[in-house]
């Protein structure tokens, strides 16, 4: 399949959807194929919401590319940040990087820096647009494009499911979109500093997440269900 036509399909699975599914909100954490959603959210017009995480421990690097991309699109992007009081109180009882001490208060740590912070995000929208890709990790080989989000009771879409690493980049080469410099330096996938490394040769692009941890653990919780496995569309939904 040539780039043309993935960019075809993913601007056509993106006005769809914004149009079946009103209110639509679209979270970025500034990564290279947030970045590519972006750029197609601005090109299509598209009625999105853009919001991002703040968990207080990102790096310098991506709160630039927050302020930069605002800038380049146009688009005001909704900042949100974790309940001051719960962050001071981890914080107090199990010290400030209590997250490599066990996955319990790593998820913990994730629970209140991020997914409390989601949930508010995503409160009275029927959309949510993700980038997960199936490239990028074992937790999510099988994402599906489109699909019900039972942990959050909407429409889930991931307008890059089934895109590779090397459509992600050729993309972002022919249309100059911004991205974050961490990428040049070894890290496909960007999170909280303290919980972000760069990756060596042969592993997978989340290897550097949490990487004190197995591989089938290194998610924050945001695309799980509460059994702790990670959200899918149901086979019976087609996209829009």
């Amino acid at each position: 399949m040539t780039l043309d036509t993935r960019i075809a399909e993913a601007r056509e699975r993106l006005r769809q959807a914004v149009r079946a599914h009103a209110p639509a909100a679209f979270s970025s954490s500034f990564g290279v194929e947030d970045m590519v959603i972006l750029d197609l959210i601005a090109a299509g017009q598209l009625d999105v919401e853009v919001f991002t995480l703040d968990t207080g421990r990102l790096h310098d690097e991506t709160l630039a590319l927050v302020a930069r991309a605002s800038e380049r699109y146009g688009r005001p992007i909704r900042v949100m940040f974790p309940d001051t009081a719960q962050v001071e109180a981890f914080t107090v009882e199990h010290g400030i990087n209590a997250f490599y001490d066990s996955i319990a208060l790593r998820k913990r740590c994730c629970e209140i820096r991020k997914l409390a912070p989601l949930r508010r995000a995503l409160r009275g929208k029927a959309l949510w647009i993700t980038g997960l890709r199936r490239e990028q990790s074992v937790t999510r080989s099988e994402v599906e494009v489109l699909g019900h989000d039972s942990s959050y009771g909407l429409m889930k879409l991931n307008p890059l499911a089934d895109w590779t690493e090397r459509e992600v980049w050729e993309y972002v080469r022919r249309f100059d979109v911004p991205t974050n410099p961490l990428h040049q330096r070894g890290f496909p996938s960007i999170g909280c500093a303290p919980c972000t490394r760069a990756v060596q040769p042969g592993e997978d692009a989340r290897a550097g997440r949490w990487w004190w941890e197995q591989a089938a653990t290194r998610e924050c919780g945001l695309h799980m269900d509460p059994s702790g496995r990670l959200v899918r569309a149901k086979a019976d939904v087609t996209e829009a």
